[in-house]
């Protein structure tokens, strides 16, 4: 076999060598969002605090409850009340288990609803994400974790039948508090899997959204299929309540908002207060579910 015969060969070996193994990749090019109403935020709280959370939380957006069901909605033993609070603003899956929860469950920040699961996981690895928990079957789909750089723990789930959800009149945030050391990580993976967009990117944001009027630092904002994403870049230091909430809604009117949040037991721990075109609110709702509340300044 001549020299040039053997390099021709090698070049082919290692061009078919480079597709099989880099396969995978072409994953992350491919949407497999549904809808950001299918963005639902997590929360746990106690069983005794369930029923006035839904409460509450529905009576300040709107909307309602789902039934409550009792299930297992882990890979391992244990038992949770569940159900949908869907509200205009945003819908948040409510967990109040019976049992010790599962670890690494309750550090998820939310669910993704995904058209092929499987092949969702594939392409949240190829663009970055560590699988925490492998795929495994609920009461009615399938579900994982993933975990995108800087930390942050993320849901996706399959339904056996497609769901429906209303559109939302608002599209909530997703809060992302990020370091300086992880912030290029964690947007290069999740924009490569979301194939979503920075809208903006601040570098000069003000403090005060932080609770920390005279400091200064970068925010972004990303929007996908799967919704709008909030990416605070910050020292760590931060006054509570702020880094504790893990989402915010969109509101035409604050005031109202926050009165109806008040009426219906949730308490305000900051603000109101306006920074970058918005009036904002930092809340407790019952059961420690913390949350930012907004509405466009005039």
């Amino acid at each position: 076999m001549s020299r040039k015969t053997s390099s021709m060969i090698a070049v082919l070996a290692l061009s078919l060598s480079s597709t099989v193994s880099l396969g995978h990749l072409a994953f992350a090019g491919e949407d497999f969002s549904v809808g950001p109403q299918y963005d639902t935020t997590h929360v746990y709280v106690s069983p005794e605090n369930v029923d006035q959370f839904a409460k509450s939380f529905s009576e300040t957006f709107g909307g309602a409850s789902t039934r409550q069901v009792v299930a297992t909605v882990t890979p391992t033993p244990s038992s949770t009340t569940s159900q949908l609070v869907q509200t205009p603003a945003g819908t948040v899956s409510l967990f109040g288990f019976k049992t010790p929860i599962p670890s690494p469950f309750g550090a998820e920040r939310n669910g993704y609803l995904v058209t092929d699961l499987d092949a969702a996981v594939d392409a949240a690895r190829a663009a970055g994400a560590v699988l925490t928990v492998a795929p495994f079957p609920d009461p009615i789909g399938r579900d994982a974790v993933v975990q995108w750089p800087g930390g942050v723990n993320m849901q996706l789930y399959w339904h056996t039948s497609k769901p429906h959800y209303d559109q939302l009149k608002t599209v909530p945030e997703n809060r992302i508090y990020a370091s300086a050391d992880s912030v290029a990580a964690f947007t290069e993976a999740f924009l490569k899997f979301s194939g979503g967009k920075i809208v903006s990117d601040d570098s000069n944001a003000s403090g005060l959204e932080i609770g920390r009027p005279d400091y200064k630092f970068r925010l972004l904002r990303i929007e996908s299929g799967y919704g709008k994403m909030a990416v605070f870049v910050t020292d760590g230091h931060l006054p509570y309540p702020y880094g504790h909430e893990v989402a915010g809604y969109e509101t035409d009117k604050l005031s109202e908002t926050l009165d109806r949040a008040q009426k219906s037991g949730a308490k305000i721990l900051a603000g109101p207060y306006r920074s970058g075109g918005r009036d904002s609110a930092m809340v407790d709702f019952p059961g420690g579910y913390v949350a930012e509340i907004h509405s466009t300044a005039p």
